[in-house]
């Protein structure tokens, strides 16, 4: 992890610096005295993950300073601070820090604040580049869709916030949805229902042919949205998405398994996933007419 330290108390600076090369917590990009001329694309020279700045400096303070790069900015920022009113903490937090830390710099939470934030930045990774993954496996080119009932409307956006809006199987769920829809949301048994929607499509010549096939695009599709979820939830378990979607559409064991496996960078295997269709498609149309 490459870091920048701003704060105008060389001293703060010399300890912050001890700590991180005792403790291998990364490599020091460059200590400054001043927020002054620090922008984008000073942090993108210098390939800046975390920035810790004092909060209070004579020249320039550390909130306007992360104001000017926070939009553009990826990596995370402690803020340092002798100042402990709650009202100056939330404003801190409000223009867009991670972590506060308070003065006198206390060696242990320097060391704890910083390799948490070196594990947050390690998932956010993992994360991103496990959803590039998946997004590669989704077909290109997929047409618009027309206007469609409400019920489909909200299923089709829950599936894009799982991240299958457009994975194989997408279309079939959002058929599945108009079918529920025909027939008051009674489910009847899923080779029924596969089967009853495939036949209800007009270039189906062989409705129980294509209800396996459905059947097959779901399980890889729900296996998708899964590991997704799975992949927000190492990132961040308070996420509204994942502790609303995760336990509702989900064996939440089985995400809670599957995170396991992301945090230590493990591919999770979809083979190992178990998929409850019935569960996932219950949770879809009931979430679709809340």
């Amino acid at each position: 992890m490459n870091i920048l330290l701003i704060d105008d108390d060389e001293a703060v600076r010399m300890m912050l610096q001890d700590i991180i090369e005792d403790y291998q917590l990364g490599r020091i990009a460059a200590s400054l005295p001043s927020a002054i001329g620090m922008d984008n694309h000073m942090l993108a020279r210098l390939s800046a993950d975390i920035l810790i700045i004092d909060m209070l400096m004579p020249d320039l303070d550390g909130i306007r300073a992360v104001d000017t790069i926070r939009k553009g900015f990826a990596g995370k920022v402690i803020m340092l601070s002798q100042v402990e009113s709650k009202d100056l903490v939330g404003k801190a937090y409000e223009h867009g820090i991670d972590y506060y830390v308070t003065k006198p710099l206390n060696r242990n939470e320097i060391v704890r604040v910083l390799r948490n934030v070196s594990e947050h930045l390690r998932l956010e990774s993992f994360a991103h580049k496990l959803k590039h993954s998946l997004d590669s496996l989704a077909p290109q080119g997929v047409a618009p869709q027309s206007p469609a009932p409400c019920a489909r409307q909200r299923a089709q956006t829950i599936l894009q916030e799982i991240g299958i809006g457009t994975a194989p199987g997408a279309q079939d769920l959002l058929d599945i949805i108009d079918w529920l829809e025909a027939h008051s949301g009674s489910i009847p048994s899923l080779k029924a229902l596969f089967t009853a929607v495939a036949a209800s499509r007009p270039a189906t010549s062989d409705a129980g042919r294509e209800a396996k096939a459905m059947e097959q695009r779901l399980r890889r599709a729900l296996c998708q949205g899964h590991i997704s979820l799975a992949a927000m939830g190492a990132v961040d378990c308070t996420n509204p998405r994942f502790e609303d979607y995760a336990p509702r559409f989900f064996d939440y064991t089985g995400i809670r398994s599957t995170m396991r496996q992301i945090e230590q960078e493990e591919k999770p295997d979809p083979a190992r996933i178990h998929i409850n269709l019935r569960k996932f498609i219950s949770a879809l149309y009931d979430q679709a007419h809340s």
